[in-house]
Parts: C-alpha cells; structure tokens; sequence
C-alpha cells in the first residue's frame, strides 16, 4: 500500500562498462537502502549505445519506486549512487560516453520540472526504445504528464529502430 505522503518516480537505469549486472544489482540495492522501496521492476535488456559510437553494448531497466524524498534530495541520493558505483561524470550538452552506471529520473508522480540541472519527465526518453521499452513493462498505461500519451502509445510511436534483447527476464 502506497502511504500518503510518498512519491512514485520511475527510473531509467543503464550500464556499458565493467561488470554491468554486478554495478546494476548494486544500483538496485542501495535505491532501495537510501531513497525508498522498489515497486517494480522491469526486465533488464542488451542494447547498442544511443547517441555515440561503442563498442560496449547496454544492459537498461526501468524501476517503480516509492519515496518519501523530494526531488532535489532524490536527485542528489542518485548522483551519489552513481560515484559509489564507480561514475566519474554525467553527460553534458549530449556528449554522451561509456558509464559504468547511469540513473536517470523519468518521471516524479505526474509532475513537470524544468531546472537548470534536471528536466522531468525526462526530455528524450520518448525517443529512446531502450527506455520505454522497460517503463512499458511496469507502466504501459502511464500518461506522459507533458505528451499526454501512455508509455504504449510513446513506444508504438518511437522512431527509435535500435534492437532490443531480453538480458534478464523478471
């Protein structure tokens, strides 16, 4: 049962270098130790990386979390994640790269957040197979508070033509 004063925020989660489902297993754990509890979880699947050329393929999922953190304290438990996972930087201005872990923030309940360092819902993940593929699996009926579309509707919609392989069944 959700309590009152919680949150539902879906994350998009990604990893291309090192051991990807050891630094994935690690991620899921201390979400669930440091920002709330785990309501859902995607299956985990392989995908050539989007945006830059690598040789290294993605393992991505999407989680269902409930959280009594606002936003920027959410965001910051996540940044923090991600350098005790290993991270050195985030992307900036789309150079995207290699990362060892990226969490990313898709949505927080129905709200719209535009700031200087964080954009929810998350500006690009209607473009990207690789997440709606995942938050189709734990949110298929979720309406996109900006597009005003379900996650079905955003996946059938997608440009997108990367290939996605089941990498973990859930």
């Amino acid at each position: 049962m959700i309590k009152k004063n919680s949150n539902i925020v879906f994350l998009g989660i990604g990893a291309n270098i090192e051991n990807r489902m050891v630094s994935i297993m690690k991620t899921i754990n201390l979400l669930e130790e440091k920002c709330g509890f785990i309501l859902k979880t995607s299956n985990i699947y392989e995908s050539d990386a989007w945006g830059f050329e690598s040789k290294n393929s993605f393992l991505n999922l999407c989680i269902k979390m409930e959280t009594i953190l606002n936003i920027p304290t959410l965001l910051s438990e996540c940044n923090a994640i991600e350098k005790e996972i290993g991270r050195k930087k985030k992307s900036t201005d789309e150079q995207y790269s290699d990362r060892i872990i990226d969490i990313d923030i898709l949505y927080f309940n129905n709200e719209i957040i535009e700031e200087k360092n964080l954009i929810i819902p998350h500006p690009k993940m209607h473009e990207r197979r690789f997440v709606l593929q995942p938050l189709h699996d734990i949110a298929p009926d979720f309406i996109h508070p900006l597009l005003k579309k379900s996650t079905v509707e955003l996946l059938h919609e997608c440009h997108d033509v990367s290939k996605l392989n089941v990498y973990l069944k859930q």
